[in-house]
C-alpha cells in the first residue's frame, strides 16, 4: 500500500458520516416542494397573505382611531397602525414558515412516505431538512414582502431602517421553519398536530402584538421575553420605527441560536426516523 493509499483510507471514516448526513443537493428538495405548492396548494397561499392585512385594517385602522398614539418600548409615541404593523409583519413570516413546516412536513412524513424515498437515494438527512426549511422560508419571504409593500402604501414604515426589515423577517421565518419541522417529526396524529395552534395563537396574543409588553405584570414580561415571536417583534419594530441601537443584535443572535439548534433537532430526528 502507497503512502497516498494509507491516507485515503485515513480519511474514509471521517467523510462518510459527512457524506451521508449531506450530499450538497438540499436545491432540489426544495425544488420539488415548490414545484408541487404551485400545481396544488397556490390558493392556500394566498389565502395565508391576506389574513395579516385584515388584521391590520380592522385593528390597526379601525381600533387604532379609538386608541390614538402608543408608546414603543424605547419610548417612542408612534401611531397604532405603525405599532402593530411591524408586529403583524413578523408575524406572517412566522406563520408562513411553520405552517409549511409542520402540516406539510407531517403530510409527506405519515402519508405521502415521501421522506423515506428521499433519503433512499444519495440525499442525507441535512439535505431534506435544509430542502424543506428553505421552502418554509420561501413561503414565508412572499407573505413578508407582499406585508411590506403594504404598509409603505400605508406610511407605516416610518424610517429607511425597515429596509433592513426583509431581512430580519427571513431570520425570522428560518427560525421558525428549522424548529417546526424537527417539532413535527415527534407527531403521531392530527389530534397532536393541533398542539402546534395551541402554542401560536397564546404566542401570537401576547407578544407584544398588539399593545406594549409593559400592561403585563414584571414576572410574566420575563417569561413573553423569552418567546421567539416576541424577539421578532421587537427586532422588525425597532427597524420600521427608526429605533436601532445595538441591544437589537441580542434578538438576531436568539435566532441564529434557534436555526442552529433547530437544524441539529431537525436533521437528527430525519436520521433517526429513516436511517437508523
Amino acid at each position: 500500500m502507497t503512502a497516498t493509499d494509507e491516507l485515503l483510507t485515513a480519511e474514509m471514516p471521517r467523510s462518510r458520516p459527512l457524506r451521508a448526513l449531506y450530499a450538497g443537493n438540499a436545491r432540489s428538495v426544495m425544488h420539488r416542494g415548490w414545484s408541487a405548492t404551485r400545481s396544488t396548494n397556490w390558493l392556500v397561499i394566498v389565502s395565508g397573505f391576506f389574513e395579516p392585512i385584515f388584521y391590520l385594517l380592522s385593528l390597526g385602522f379601525g381600533f387604532g382611531n379609538l386608541v390614538g398614539d402608543v408608546q414603543t418600548a424605547s419610548g417612542q409615541t408612534v401611531p397604532y397602525a405603525a405599532f402593530v404593523a411591524p408586529a403583524l409583519l413578523a408575524t406572517a413570516a412566522m406563520n408562513g414558515a411553520v405552517y409549511d413546516s409542520t402540516w406539510n412536513v407531517f403530510f409527506k412524513m405519515h402519508f405521502a412516505k415521501l421522506y423515506e424515498g428521499m433519503l433512499a437515494t444519495s440525499l442525507g438527512p441535512l439535505d431534506v431538512a435544509l430542502g424543506e426549511i428553505l421552502l418554509a422560508l420561501l413561503r414565508g419571504a412572499l407573505y413578508a414582502l407582499g406585508f411590506m409593500l403594504v404598509m409603505q402604501a400605508l406610511g407605516l414604515n416610518l424610517s429607511w431602517w425597515a429596509l433592513l426589515a426583509l431581512p430580519a423577517v427571513l431570520l425570522i421565518a428560518f427560525g421558525f421553519a428549522s424548529f417546526g419541522m424537527g417539532i413535527t417529526s415527534y407527531m403521531k396524529t392530527f389530534q397532536q398536530m393541533d398542539w402546534i395552534n395551541f402554542i401560536l395563537l397564546p404566542m401570537f396574543l401576547l407578544s407584544a402584538t398588539f399593545y406594549p409588553i409593559t400592561v403585563y405584570p414584571e414576572p410574566l414580561q420575563v417569561v413573553i421575553k423569552a418567546l421567539p415571536l416576541w424577539q421578532g417583534v421587537e427586532l422588525v419594530r425597532g427597524l420600521t420605527t427608526g429605533q436601532v441601537d445595538l441591544g437589537m443584535l441580542w434578538h438576531v443572535l436568539y435566532f441564529v441560536v434557534m436555526i442552529v439548534l433547530g437544524l441539529i433537532l431537525t436533521t437528527r430526528r430525519l436520521r433517526a426516523l429513516f436511517l437508523d
